[in-house]
C-alpha cells in the first residue's frame, strides 16, 4: 500500500478527482495548504499599494491506494495538474505501513 500526496493549483481539482475516479482510485482527502517552491511568491497590488505575497495557496490531496496502482495514480495525476506553467505542484509517494477501517475494523488494504 502506498500513500501517494500531491500538491497542486486549486483550480485543477475537479479535473484530478475525475482521473482518478477513472481509474479506480475511490475517497482521497484534500487540504487547503499555502507555501512556495521555485515559484518564490509574487508581487499584487491592493488599493494602488504593492505587496509581496510569500505563500500562494495550493491544495494538497492525499490518496491511500493499493501498491499497483501507484504508476497510474502518478500519471493520472501528472497528466490532469499540468499547466506547462512554474508552480504545478509536486507529487510524493510514501509507503503505508497499516491501514484499518474504524467502522467494521477491515486491515490493510480491504480497508482502502
Amino acid at each position: 500500500m502506498k500513500i501517494v500526496t500531491a500538491i497542486i493549483k486549486p483550480f485543477k481539482l475537479d479535473e484530478v478527482r475525475d482521473a482518478l475516479t477513472a481509474i479506480g482510485v475511490h475517497g482521497l482527502t484534500v487540504t487547503e495548504v499555502k507555501g512556495y517552491g521555485r515559484q518564490k511568491g509574487h508581487t499584487e497590488i491592493y488599493r494602488g499599494a504593492e505587496y509581496a505575497v510569500s505563500f500562494l495557496p495550493k491544495l494538497k490531496i492525499e490518496v491511500a491506494i493499493p501498491a499497483e496502482l501507484t504508476d497510474k495514480t502518478i500519471e493520472a495525476i501528472t497528466n490532469t495538474a499540468r499547466t506547462g506553467q512554474i508552480g504545478d505542484g509536486k507529487i510524493f509517494v510514501a509507503p503505508i505501513e497499516r491501514a484499518v477501517r474504524i467502522r467494521t475494523g477491515e486491515k490493510d488494504e480491504d480497508a482502502l
